[in-house]
């Protein structure tokens, strides 16, 4: 990710972005967890399990379910990370290229970089959803006496609904991550214009933690309704005959604002925001660091 680099073979990308997704994903999975539990309540909850928010909600998990519950589901994205984030860095240099040529530009600039990213999110999307319906429904406490686990929950989808459940929420999902690396792209690029040139590894770090937390606040705010509505599509069992409550990501935002209100479609904002704000940062400095790594070692060959 480093502009003034010339850009390594896809494999060390491919490395590269795996080992930044897996070292974010450890780190901040918990948030995701109870992001997903907001997002999935709605506003008939009631009793012990109805959640005010990120904290009341962290605490009635840990209290009535144990601490582990906070890491239930982790197979499927720890799985899901490495071809996740190679594939979003590795795609996103590779639609560069593409565009660059295309275009006729030599560099790149901050419109490409909001194109480049939301080509590579949907390039993202269509690996992501088999892995992200599984966590979805792992995650969510209604669901949890339905599956003993991650090839659980593939069995018994495919067996009950078909294999083509697997991508439920394919539309969201894609709309979710291309609006996600638009904005986190697009930022990473502006924001480096405006730091100070980093001179030494310590102030490569700093901007990239900078830009990176930036580009994934910035990215959290356009694409958590999304989010909202990919949650409920992929916990909503295909039952033949009957048509879904949420189906396509458009309708479902409507059907969330006008039963909850607009603020429905951001639910779990905060702990979402939390998770990939300094996440991104963390995924940026991650890849860049081990891109830089790759370099040293290509190198003393």
């Amino acid at each position: 990710m480093s502009q003034d680099q010339a850009p390594l073979p896809f494999i060390y990308q491919f490395g590269a972005g795996a080992i930044a997704g897996v070292s974010e994903i450890l780190t901040m999975y918990p948030l995701d967890v109870v992001k997903t539990r907001v997002q999935l309540q709605t506003g008939t909850a009631v009793g012990p399990d109805a959640y005010n928010g990120m904290v009341d909600c962290f605490q009635k998990i840990v209290r009535n379910e144990g601490f582990s519950r906070l890491y239930r589901g982790i197979t499927a994205p720890i799985m899901m990370e490495a071809p996740k984030r190679a594939t979003k860095f590795a795609a996103n240099d590779a639609w560069g290229k593409f565009y660059r040529k295309a275009f006729g530009i030599d560099k790149m600039n901050q419109s490409l970089s909001i194109l480049t990213g939301a080509t590579a999110g949907a390039t993202e999307s269509f690996i992501v959803v088999p892995f992200e319906l599984v966590k979805i429904r792992l995650q969510d406490k209604a669901s949890a006496g339905k599956y003993n686990g991650m090839m659980d929950v593939i069995g018994k989808t495919i067996k009950n609904e078909g294999i083509l459940a697997m991508y439920n929420g394919l539309e969201s999902t894609m709309w979710r991550h291309v609006l996600w690396n638009a904005g986190y792209f697009g930022c990473i690029f502006q924001v480096r214009e405006l730091l100070p040139k980093a001179s030494t590894k310590k102030s490569q770090i700093t901007n990239d933690l900078i830009s990176g937390s930036i580009g994934g606040t910035v990215g959290t705010i356009l694409n958590t309704p999304m989010d909202v509505v990919k949650s409920r599509i992929q916990n909503s069992p295909k039952v033949r005959g009957a048509v879904p409550k949420y189906n396509w990501a458009w309708g479902a935002c409507a059907t969330v604002m006008k039963e909850e209100g607009f603020s429905a479609l951001y639910k779990g904002f905060l702990p979402k925001v939390l998770r990939l704000g300094p996440g991104g940062g963390i995924l940026l400095v991650v890849f860049t660091g081990v891109m830089d790594f790759f370099r040293t070692m290509r190198e003393k060959q």
